[in-house]
């Protein structure tokens, strides 16, 4: 039986609990907060009867469990309520503000990418050299830069010195005008991305360093083959197998990331949500950003485990 399909069954099977429990812990902990969705709605000068009457209409005066489970009902349905004395849509803002996030992540991600297989491979090649020491001293300082202060130290170098890279202001669709699009994620990209990169380094590195060491690399280039082919070709792909699984799991970490990042850089995305949630008393817009993310995350690391098998041949049949 393949370890894939064995995979594949148990996270199909166990994603509706952890979903399920997902849900409950944002519905429990929301129930907490001091907002009356009557009073938002009807307004301060709102009579006892009027509240009353409201409450009753839309189910607040049923018991917690029952508020939960028409919650869920409603979920199901692409309702998360509504928000805002216009009484906006929950489910319409996140559904304008979740691909900015999806688009930050996977560019922070494709920065860590390139950032740290070069510098990972270079140190590799120049094991215990002054490029190695140098590759291993960025790296630590990389991974100890809180992105948040990165972020902030980009905005005064690259806006407000240089004045190259737009630190705010709106973003254009990039299929509108690219190199518009790439200059105002550049910076939220780059300070989500370095401190993954950092610690990616090092794992490349050892990892390659393991693989040179093997007597098949030896082999190869003893009998003529150029060492560039058997590092390209052999090397890289088999030293690889760890970093991805290690890429992955950060996947996770730089879309939370990404939330603290938007509120810096002023992108429209999940964190600028939260925050308006947060800061204008919106409890509904909360808890369907933090709902939205948790299953994110959660999706997220069962599709790395699913390809963590498929990239790793060792393991994919038993």
């Amino acid at each position: 039986m393949s370890n894939l399909l064995r995979l594949l069954g148990k996270r199909l099977a166990s994603l509706p609990l952890v979903a399920f429990g997902v849900v409950f812990l944002v519905f429990f902990l929301m129930s907490f907060s001091q907002y009356d969705p009557a009073t938002a709605a009807l307004g301060e000068n709102a009579t006892q009867a009027e509240l009353a009457a409201y409450r009753s209409a839309n189910g607040l005066d049923k018991p917690w469990y029952i508020q939960f489970f028409t919650y869920i009902w409603n979920m199901l349905h692409g309702n998360l309520g509504t928000y805002g004395l216009n009484h906006e849509s929950v489910a319409g803002r996140i559904a304008r503000a979740f691909p900015i996030t999806v688009q930050l992540t996977f560019i922070a991600l494709a920065v860590v990418i390139v950032v740290a297989t070069v510098f990972g491979v270079l140190a590799a090649l120049f094991k215990d050299t002054w490029v190695d020491q140098v590759i291993r001293i960025l790296s630590v300082i990389a991974i100890a830069t809180p992105s948040f202060w990165l972020g902030v130290l980009l905005i005064f170098v690259f806006q407000i010195k240089l004045g190259v890279l737009p630190g705010a202001g709106p973003l254009v669709p990039f299929n509108e005008n690219p190199s518009a699009y790439l200059a105002r994620m550049a910076m939220p990209a780059f300070s989500l991305g370095l401190p993954v990169a950092g610690q990616l380094i090092r794992v490349i590195r050892t990892s390659m360093v393991e693989e040179l060491d093997k007597d098949y690399v030896r082999t190869a280039i003893g009998a003529g083959v150029p060492k560039a082919v058997v590092v390209s070709r052999n090397v890289l792909r088999n030293a690889l197998i760890t970093p991805i699984t290690v890429l992955g799991m950060k996947i996770g970490y730089l879309m939370g990331g990404a939330i603290v990042i938007e509120v810096i850089f002023s992108l429209p995305g999940m964190g600028t949500t939260l925050f308006e949630g947060i800061n204008g008393n919106e409890p509904t817009l909360v808890q369907g950003v933090v709902l939205v993310v948790a299953l994110a995350f959660v999706v997220i690391n069962m599709v790395v485990d699913l390809l963590y098998v498929l990239i790793n041949p060792r393991i994919r049949t038993v």
